[in-house]
């Protein structure tokens, strides 16, 4: 497991610490053809093998250096103006993924898939997808009822700002309730009443204040409802 993690020190240092921006905007521009690309991977080679500090890996650097240019080849072949956020996370993800396939192949040799997908691990998966998109989808629903745009009319937000908040807060509740730390779920509800404060007061609308308040109760009652049951379950 050590030799996984240097690995993966290497990548976030490689990646994210020895490669200036002009470095990103060079290869953008020329990519292939931009020497930066080449040092680039170098850096990440060089940095395995002082992490490593072992030359008898050389057979897993050598690979993950490859695998390395390939992938950021890639990236600067197809990446457009517009799909540069969606490529920097394909990008990482490859990257990530590489890593785990290379040490597997040429250190570990074997996995246990078996040992991964455990009932527990399959339960818990369930658990936070259900509190993902399909709760979204249950609380669209339930507030369809309601035409929320005259509520929040003239009260411009981030384009679907409150799916992803409701998610995330949907999930921290859910992890700390299985980890039974409820005071932070306290913490977490007070922290987003704060937030909320201003909006509510500003509006002086009570339906919007209803709205905000009906959809956090049902937001925490389900997160909360789930890690109960996961509790139960495991």
């Amino acid at each position: 497991m050590m030799i996984l993690l240097k690995l993966f020190l290497a990548h976030i240092i490689g990646d994210f610490f020895l490669q200036p921006e002009t470095w990103v905007k060079e290869k953008e521009k020329r990519k292939l053809k931009s020497p930066k690309l080449y040092i680039h991977i170098i850096i990440h080679v060089l940095l395995l093998f002082v992490l490593l500090w072992d030359i008898s890996f050389w057979p897993l650097i050598v690979t993950i250096g490859i695998l390395h240019f390939i992938i950021d080849s890639i990236k600067l072949l197809f990446q457009k103006k517009k799909t540069k956020r969606l490529w920097f996370f394909i990008d990482q993800i490859l990257h990530i993924a590489s890593i785990i396939a290379a040490y597997i192949v040429l250190v570990e040799n074997t996995i246990d898939v078996g040992a991964l997908f455990t009932e527990k691990t399959v339960l818990l998966l369930i658990c936070i997808l259900f509190l993902t998109q399909p709760v979204s989808i249950i609380m669209k629903t339930i507030f369809s009822k309601w035409n929320i745009s005259k509520l929040t009319e003239g009260n411009e937000s981030l384009k679907d700002a409150g799916k992803y908040i409701g998610i995330l807060e949907r999930v921290l509740v859910f992890v700390f309730v299985v980890l039974d730390h409820w005071e932070a779920v306290g913490f977490l509800i007070t922290a987003k009443s704060v937030f909320r404060f201003g909006d509510l007061k500003e509006s002086k609308h009570r339906k919007l204040t209803e709205y905000i308040l009906i959809g956090t109760l049902i937001s925490f009652g389900i997160a909360i409802a789930i890690g109960l049951l996961f509790i139960t379950l495991q």
